[in-house]
């Protein structure tokens, strides 16, 4: 039913034509007792006892009518001030609603507050406000007063559904005395049930608008039949407009909120940013201050370590984690590992060392590019001093050289010369021969790694107070032997740096050890043929990139020397009994080494190997059957043994 039928009540007519004073004189006694039930409030029932009392009080007609008319007049000032104690009551609401709505802190306390007025001013069973869900495409019950049945509280509607889909269509308000009977609206099983199960008979909707959109429906309902006046109409639709303003501020003050939160968290980047440029800004202005007055490594690790908060060191290649360290020169960044980040300080295609910034896993973008320029300003450092060393280095080499070709014989010259380039010729010394084991057989690539080579072993030999030249194809160091060290252990560490300088396998042959040399300059040239007889020899088993000294081989290093097939020889030697072994999973190899070892005396041979005789025997039977019955003449039984040692010489120690 629409606003033009609804039909207002509780106000008396007036008396048509001319007023009831000129009708019904009054003396103004009559007035009393109705202006004693208006001082009292009474009902409107009440107003008819004094004209039923003066009735049956036999009264004359003047004063029934006297009273008729004060009843009425009575009547008429009562209807009076209930409209404007209900409009007073209504106006108070509605303050107070905009009260709120000024003071909006909480959105769903504000709609509760609007739901409960309306529902106690318009004195409905019910009263409920559903909202528009756009991601949905249907309305759902936002906020509900004296509903009784669950699935009510939680219903939802499709668009266009039901009493609040006629309203949202039309954008007005729509009033059904009886919902069930109401066919100007779509019914829907969802729905019908809903309002069934909450038994609501009558119900009153108002849109709530933003604009020209309805956002949702306020509703006033009653379990029975009612008739909404255009005053309640007119107040629902008061309230529906205070809640779509309490909506829209809420959606202003969330917009605006999720904005200031947005610009503190911009802010905060900038800010952040800010620190982090002017960070790198320092740094650099650092760095190149230090290259400027000729600062070390250390000065460039030092600085960064100072920016960024951590400690920063400069490592070789041989202490930085392998993989890692890799990983950062291939990437040419800065890479994360564990707790630390490692940055690759690196020339072409030669590591020099890394900067590790210790126990900072969480780093920043630009302060991980300022490890990444504090490597590359290393590197241009480390280049610069090489380019100044590379001088020394040649004096180095050529010191080097008149020691090995012995052209210069007195040791206060040699002395002083070595005194220059850090070295202490006093002390034992030992001679290294090393060359890159590639694959390569282009010239101009292998040229390149021999200077390659070149450069690292200079670089070496100049941390270890030695020298170092490039002689024969490879390189010659004479290093110092610290105390505790053998020769042995110093050719296999320097094998792996130079290795790992120059990223290919380096072999590495050692002399033995050599004292006093200023006095015995001339065992120089003989130490050096003995590093390269190891060389040669290391190359000749298989172990590329491996190290060795004289004391390993002993006196097959000189059968080792030049080109000999070693394989083959031990091949056709002892072959057959390798290749039982390894098939058989047999200690025949075993077993005849022992025997060799003692003596050919298969009773000690037994004992060596913790077996009896008699299994012994069957070995050695074994092995007459592999090698001939004259393997153990003394020409053959030399020729075994020595492929024996070769055979145990090729097998790399586990170290």
């Amino acid at each position: 039913m629409s606003r033009d039928h609804v039909q207002s009540a509780g106000r008396p007519a007036p008396t048509a034509g001319v007023p009831i004073s000129a009708v019904v004189p009054s003396d103004g006694a009559a007035e009393m007792p109705f202006l004693e039930l208006l001082a009292r409030g009474a009902p409107a029932e009440a107003y008819e006892q004094p004209v039923l009392l003066a009735r049956a009080e036999a009264r004359s007609a003047d004063r029934i009518a006297a009273l008729e008319h004060a009843k009425l007049l009575a009547l008429r000032v009562r209807a009076e001030l209930e409209g404007r104690r209900r409009r007073e009551a209504e106006l108070s609401a509605l303050f107070e609603t905009a009260h709120d709505l000024a003071g909006l802190r909480d959105l769903d306390a504000v709609l509760q507050a609007i739901v409960q007025r309306a529902r106690s001013l318009l004195g409905t069973d019910v009263a409920y406000l559903s909202l528009n869900d756009p991601a949905h495409g249907d309305t759902y019950m936002r906020v509900t007063e004296g509903s009784v049945a669950a699935r009510f509280q939680q219903l939802r509607l499709g668009m266009g559904e039901g009493l609040g889909g006629l309203v949202a269509q039309t954008a007005r308000p729509y009033v059904t005395d009886d919902y069930f009977k109401d066919a100007r609206f779509q019914h829907t099983l969802t729905i019908d049930t809903a309002v069934r199960d909450e038994g609501l008979v009558a119900i009153l909707g108002v849109p709530l608008m933003l604009g020209p959109h309805v956002i949702g429906v306020l509703y006033a309902a009653d379990r029975r039949a009612r008739v909404f006046e255009r005053e309640q109409i007119a107040l629902l639709g008061s309230f529906a407009a205070l809640a779509s303003a309490a909506i829209d501020t809420a959606n202003l003050l969330t917009e605006t909120r999720s904005a200031l939160a947005g610009l503190e968290r911009a802010n905060a980047i900038i800010r952040d940013r800010s620190a982090v440029i002017e960070r790198a800004s320092d740094v650099h202005d650092r760095l190149a201050e230090l290259v400027l007055r000729g600062g070390g490594v250390h000065d460039v690790a030092a600085a960064v370590s100072e920016v960024l908060d951590g400690t920063v060191e400069f490592t070789e290649t041989g202490t930085a984690p392998p993989e890692a360290l890799e990983t950062s020169r291939a990437e040419g960044h800065a890479v994360r590992h564990g707790d630390d980040w490692i940055a690759a300080v690196a020339a072409g295609g030669e590591l020099l060392g890394a900067l590790v910034l210790g126990g900072h896993p969480g780093l920043d973008p630009v302060d991980q590019l300022t490890l990444e320029r504090a490597a590359m300003v290393t590197s241009l450092l480390l280049l610069a001093r090489r380019s100044a060393a590379e001088a020394e280095q040649r004096v180095r080499g050529e010191l080097l050289d008149d020691l090995l070709e012995g052209r210069d014989r007195d040791p206060r010259l040699l002395r002083d010369r070595a005194s220059r380039l850090h070295a202490d010729l006093d002390a034992v010394h030992v001679v290294l021969a090393a060359r890159i084991d590639g694959s390569t057989t282009d010239a101009e690539q292998e040229a390149a790694a021999r200077r390659r080579l070149w450069s690292a072993a200079s670089h070496l030999a100049a941390t270890r107070h030695g020298l170092a030249a490039a002689r024969d194809g490879g390189t010659v160091l004479l290093l110092p032997l610290a105390p505790g060290d053998t020769a042995t252990e110093l050719a296999r560490r320097t094998a792996r740096q130079l290795g790992t300088s120059v990223h290919e396998a380096v072999t590495v042959g050692a002399s033995a050890p050599l004292a006093d040399l200023l006095r015995h300059a001339d065992t120089l040239p003989a130490a050096y043929a003995e590093g390269r007889r190891c060389l040669d020899a290391l190359r000749l088993l298989g172990r590329r990139g491996d190290g060795a000294a004289v004391e390993e081989f002993g006196f097959l290093g000189l059968l080792l020397a030049g080109e000999r097939d070693v394989t083959g020889f031990v091949d056709r030697t002892i072959g057959p009994v390798v290749a039982y072994d390894e098939r058989r999973g047999t200690e025949l190899l075993r077993t005849l080494d022992a025997y060799f070892a003692c003596g050919m005396s298969p009773a000690r041979t037994k004992d060596e190997l913790h077996v009896h005789v008699n299994t012994v025997a069957q070995r050695l039977e074994r092995i007459g059957r592999l090698l001939g019955d004259d393997w153990q003449a003394p020409a053959r039984a030399l020729e075994i043994q020595l492929a024996l040692r070769l055979h145990w010489l090729a097998i790399p120690p586990r170290h």
